[in-house]
């Protein structure tokens, strides 16, 4: 099992940045994925950006280019280097660990950071 912690949100203004911190309760060395997801109010929970162990990245379209996904194994941290955001990046962000052991899936998620961008 692992707990994952997520922190680095606020209020930022159109056009700033934030980081945001996921730091997990066992070292990360060998999860398959690490990754972070948003949900704003009356929307569904949405991909944002995806790392895996080998360090291959995946994003959404709309924040391509804006986001930088990396992970720190040495300290059990996956990060989100947010830039230039805009309101529509509103959102709860939820860090997500994904476990593939011997073919038993496992998912776990953190209690969330809100961001809040202001026009």
């Amino acid at each position: 099992q692992v707990r994952v912690v997520e922190s680095g949100g606020g209020l930022v203004q159109a056009g700033g940045s934030l980081r945001l911190s996921c730091a997990a309760s066992r070292s990360i060395f060998s999860i398959n994925s690490m990754g972070w997801y948003r949900q704003a109010p009356g929307k569904q929970r949405e991909l944002v950006a995806t790392i895996t162990s080998g360090g291959s990245t995946n994003y959404a379209d709309v924040v391509k280019g804006r986001f930088t996904i990396s992970r720190d194994n040495a300290k059990n941290t996956v990060y989100l280097q947010m830039n230039s955001l805009k309101p529509e990046d509103t959102a709860v962000y939820y860090c997500n660990v994904y476990e593939d052991i011997s073919g038993l899936k496992y998912a776990y998620w953190g209690q969330g950071t809100q961001v809040t961008v202001s026009s």
